[in-house]
């Protein structure tokens, strides 16, 4: 397993890792965004409070939580690691730099964009995900059964208007992430050719903005509707 080894710990190796674990990332944020469009049903949260009670039930989904666990451990530990590895590779910066020139602003702050995401992070799962699987919401009655009211705790949450702040900006940093990240990826890949590559440039881009607009309405519309 040496081969192993000396391949993914290689920078090249841990760059192929942030790419295969960033784009499953962006695969489970549109499960997670069809989820979350349970919210706008006019039920009273039913649907949402039933998705959210399947989601916390269901074997796979549960494998998969450890699966996705993993995933973000091995993008952020690639990414410090990448990080260090350059600033290493090069301790003294050139006399003259003129980065605007040849890279984008999200690309020179991936580190600042991928820190934000991650408190952010912090922050969600300890008001939504700690509460949903340990413990600590009211109940509700559907159809004659009792489930946890996950569905109050976010028309709650979303009346704080730092949080929805916080949110927001979160989004703001994860669109950025992802059009840098989602061109990178498919070129660390070796899936880069003059043919296709606009394709994924613009898919990537659409993606970006799509997703993350559709996590920022969320908060926004329970905040200004609500």
């Amino acid at each position: 397993m040496s081969w192993f080894t000396k391949t993914f710990s290689s920078t090249m190796g841990r760059k192929i890792i942030m790419s295969i674990t960033g784009l499953f990332l962006c695969s489970f944020l549109v499960v997670h965004l069809i989820g979350n469009l349970q919210l706008f049903y006019d039920d009273g949260g039913a649907a949402f409070n039933l998705y959210s009670y399947f989601m916390a039930n269901n074997i796979v989904i549960r494998i998969m939580e450890i699966v996705l666990l993993l995933g973000f451990l091995f993008h952020i530990y690639d990414a410090i690691v990448l990080t260090r590895k350059n600033k290493a590779a090069r301790p003294i910066e050139y006399a003259e730099v003129r980065p605007q020139e040849n890279s984008t602003w999200s690309s020179r702050n991936m580190g600042l964009l991928g820190t934000v995401i991650l408190v952010f992070l912090i922050i969600h799962l300890w008001n939504f995900f700690v509460p949903a699987r340990f413990g600590g919401l009211e109940g509700v009655v559907i159809e004659g059964a009792e489930y946890e009211n996950l569905y109050v705790r976010v028309v709650e949450s979303f009346q704080i208007w730092w949080y929805v702040l916080i949110y927001v900006l979160a989004m703001v940093a994860l669109a950025y992430h992802l059009i840098h990240g989602f061109q990178s990826g498919f070129q660390t890949l070796g899936l880069d050719h003059k043919k296709y590559t606009p394709f994924i440039q613009m898919f990537g881009y659409a993606f970006s903005v799509i997703v993350c607009l559709g996590f920022a309405i969320i908060p926004l519309y329970f905040f200004f509707l609500y």
